[in-house]
């Protein structure tokens, strides 16, 4: 290595961020997303600082997917800044200390995410394998009777089951999300779409062989008076399939769409449902947003005696 070449190098290790990005690569491989949860440096200086730390040859990179994961190339680097970056990466700094407890904590935050609902489905990306794909895929093997959707929203989830039912009804009590449901599903000459509430459902006793409640027990008035609503309009027999956030600390992300609840727990949802007089068959944790705070989804699935 020339002189130039030198001082070339020693100015571009004399930054701390490149220096902890150095160090954090040393461990093992990393995305960009990765060093920026790790070091909570802006994405665009992170990129920079890896694209100038590339050019070197003090790191090299490979691409998977749509991302590209970076590590550092010890083994085309010369022994004296071999002994330098080992020297400065291993040094009792408490930058790179909590650099290295976020990157554990990030860790053991992917294992859980892994545990409760397989988040690498989205990480590990190969082209069309997608969870909306999965879904679409799944519903063809559904046979529907008459279903109500209450709380439709935009008629996305709908959308996915609407050819596979007798009859779908889609209620919601915002009028202009209901418009929008109405253009989405035009084309089923099946489905009807009206303005309804919850908690006094506008159809009579045992219409529907299936309630879908995704997402709508955490913004009803009174949680309990909804779900008796649902098992009042389901035949005997009837299943009721429900989506709600688990109970949480988190009222700042979600009270600005309108929660009035934070959540329901495995147990709050199967005492709702058993006082509603249904018979709770599953009540579990569906999953867990890989974007933080990383809130879960409980589903149920409960039955009419």
């Amino acid at each position: 290595m020339n002189l130039a070449r030198c001082v070339e190098t020693l100015s571009l290790l004399g930054d701390e961020s490149r220096l902890r990005l150095c160090a954090l690569l040393r461990e093992r491989e990393l995305c960009v997303s990765d060093l920026v949860q790790v070091t909570g440096i802006s994405q665009s200086r992170v990129s920079t600082h890896l694209g100038r730390l590339r050019e070197a040859g003090i790191v090299r990179d490979r691409r998977q997917g749509a991302q590209s994961f970076y590590t550092l190339a010890l083994t085309a680097l010369p022994d004296t800044l071999q002994a330098l970056l080992d020297a400065t990466t291993q040094a009792a700094d408490p930058t790179l200390e909590g650099d290295r407890l976020r990157l554990a904590e990030l860790d053991a935050e992917r294992r859980g995410a892994r545990a409760a609902g397989g988040d690498d489905f989205e990480r590990d990306y190969s082209p069309g394998r997608t969870w909306r794909s999965l879904a679409a895929g799944l519903s063809g093997l559904l046979a529907l009777g008459d279903v109500l959707d209450v709380g439709a929203g935009d008629g996305a989830a709908a959308a996915m089951v609407a050819p596979h039912c007798r009859s779908l009804t889609c209620i919601d009590t915002n009028a202009r999300l209901l418009e929008v449901t109405k253009d989405r599903l035009a084309k089923h000459s099946h489905v009807k779409v009206q303005v309804a509430d919850a908690h006094d459902l506008p159809f009579k006793m045992e219409s529907f062989d299936s309630v879908l409640m995704f997402h709508t027990l955490t913004y009803t008035e009174r949680p309990l008076r909804a779900l008796e609503e649902c098992a009042r309009v389901l035949r005997p027999g009837g299943k009721l399939v429900l989506l709600c956030l688990d109970e949480h600390q988190q009222p700042d992300v979600t009270a600005p769409f309108g929660e009035r609840h934070q959540g329901f727990s495995k147990a709050a949802i199967g005492n709702l449902l058993r006082r509603a007089g249904l018979e709770v068959e599953v009540a579990e944790t569906a999953c867990r947003e890989a974007r933080k705070p990383r809130l879960q989804v409980m589903r149920a699935i409960a039955r009419k005696r």
